[in-house]
Order: C-alpha cells, then sequence, then structure tokens
C-alpha cells in the first residue's frame, strides 16, 4: 500500500517534498511544474466523471457514486472525491483498516469493501486512462503511469475473486453514441468525447495529430469545437480517421481481458460499437460523394 501512497503524490502539482519519492521510485528528476499542467490540466483531466460519466465532464452522476461510497463508509466526502490522488489514498485507507482490524468480521467487511472500491471505482476506468496517459507522456510522467499501471494490475489479481463482479455501475449506466442520423450532430461529438460511451480517450494531442496526418487546420479551443472543425474541413477523412481510432482502442481493451475481465470486455464492446458507427457514416459520406 506504502506504494499507492507514494504514487499518489504524482496526481498531484510537483513540490520539492516529493523529489525524494520520485528517486525512491526510480521516476527521474522531478517535471516541471509546466509538464504536470500540459499533461493534467490540457490532456487528461485526472477526475474519474471525466472518463465515467455520460457527459464526458467533470462532476456529475459519476461523481456522485463516488462520493456515495464515502458516505457508505459513515464519512463526509472531500469536495473532489473523484481525483485521482484522493481516490489512491481512500484505498490506502481502506487497506490499512482492513489489516489493523483484530475482529474477522469487521476485517471480512473492510476486506468486501475495499474489493468494492477497487473494482467499482478504480479498476473501472484508471486501466484505460493510464494507457493512455503512458502514451502521450513525458518520460517522468510515464514512468509514473507505468509503475501503477502494474501496481493496480497486481493489485486485481490479487485482490479479486475468481467469479467475476458485477459490472460496475458507471459502465452498466452508461449508453453508446449518439448516432448523428437520429440524433442531433452536437450530441453526437459530445458522446465521441465522453469515453464511457465512445469507448475511447481522445484528448487535444489526437486531434493535433489528426489535423496533422489529414493536412487539415486545427480550431483553437475546447476538443468539441476543434472536432466539429475537423469534420467540416474533411468529414471523409475524419470519420475514416475515427473509426481506425475507435479499432485501436477496441484492441487495447481486450488485451485487458485477462485482467480486468468484465471491465476490458464493456470498454471493448463500447469501442467497438462506436468504430462500427463511424464506419457506416464513413460509407454514407463516400456515397453521398
Amino acid at each position: 500500500m506504502e506504494l499507492f501512497r507514494a504514487l499518489a503524490v504524482f496526481a498531484e502539482p510537483p513540490t520539492q517534498e516529493s523529489a525524494g519519492i520520485a528517486r525512491a521510485l526510480e521516476l527521474g528528476a522531478l517535471p516541471a511544474s509546466s509538464e504536470y499542467t500540459e499533461l493534467f490540466v490540457f490532456q487528461l483531466y485526472p477526475y474519474a466523471s471525466v472518463y465515467l460519466g455520460a457527459e464526458g465532464m467533470l462532476g456529475g452522476e459519476a461523481r456522485d457514486r463516488v462520493a456515495g461510497f464515502w458516505r457508505a463508509l459513515a464519512q463526509t466526502p472531500p469536495a473532489e472525491p473523484d481525483h485521482l490522488s484522493v481516490m489512491l489514498a481512500l484505498y490506502v485507507q481502506l487497506s490499512e483498516l482492513e489489516a489493523n482490524e483484530t475482529d474477522d468480521a469487521r476485517r471480512d467487511s473492510w476486506r468486501r469493501a475495499r474489493r468494492a472500491y477497487l473494482w467499482e471505482h478504480l479498476l473501472s476506468w484508471l486501466p484505460a486512462y493510464l494507457s493512455k496517459l503512458t502514451e502521450i507522456a513525458t518520460p517522468f510522467y510515464r514512468r509514473w503511469g507505468e509503475t501503477l499501471l502494474d501496481a493496480l494490475r497486481e493489485e486485481a489479481r490479487a485482490t479479486l475473486d475468481a467469479a467475476t463482479p458485477q459490472l460496475p455501475l458507471h459502465l452498466r449506466a452508461s449508453a453508446g453514441l449518439v448516432d448523428p442520423r437520429e440524433g442531433e450532430a452536437a450530441e453526437f461529438l459530445q458522446t465521441l468525447l465522453s469515453p464511457a460511451r465512445s469507448g475511447m480517450i481522445i484528448v487535444r494531442a489526437d486531434l493535433s495529430r489528426a489535423a496533422r496526418s489529414l493536412e487539415l487546420g486545427l480550431r483553437a479551443g475546447e476538443r468539441k469545437y476543434a472536432l466539429e472543425s475537423l469534420l467540416a474541413q474533411d468529414a471523409r477523412g475524419v470519420l475514416a480517421w475515427l473509426a481506425r481510432e475507435a479499432r485501436a482502442w477496441e484492441a487495447r481493451h481486450a488485451r485487458e481481458r485477462d485482467t480486468l475481465a468484465e471491465i476490458a470486455r464493456a470498454w471493448e464492446a463500447k469501442a467497438a460499437a462506436s468504430a462500427q458507427l463511424l464506419e457506416e457514416l464513413k460509407a454514407a459520406a463516400d456515397a453521398e460523394a
């Protein structure tokens, strides 16, 4: 549990006090504050609600579910219960309560709480998040993400029973993409950028990559409007690019099946459904052209 406690520090802006932890974990020299800002403020927000909520935004029902876990423990949830550092700290706390409990029945209760929290609120989104992080981060944060991802996988293997638990509510409650042929185009774009609905995490760096590969101009501002601009310039090319991204995410989730069981399959199914819809939209655009 000390590893989780130490790693949680780096989901917050770097400080001189964390330099010693970075050396102990062999992560390298402490990064500049600008590296933290680029990764966690402009690319990958370290909040579970962004990746588990139907809106793909901070707060909402996904954050309320995390807060509800605190209340179930008879604790007052913090202001940001879905922040990664807070979530890891709670997991450490649950582990310590279990380890220090002398009564067998209460120890078993803490064990069930820890396992439920791991399955419902950490494994439901963190592996996908960290997979994306290690792809785009600078060396320090890439090593941090790889270390945390390995620790989570090991915790899943050591903690979860052979019987697959019920799919986390976050994932059971999420729908798929809005089909723009049946709904509003704006809703389609929003669901594309909502990981729990699309099965993929698309960050600003991805949109820059798409613009470069398709030789398009990239509009500054929010991802939704940048994506809208790219589609306006070359709908067929962007739809094809998005379909390839969805297929890549489908394969990425499939590689986690042995460790994450139904969670990986749920994410994989979302990405596959997104890819199919995007391929249909691309085919329709080709026919119109």
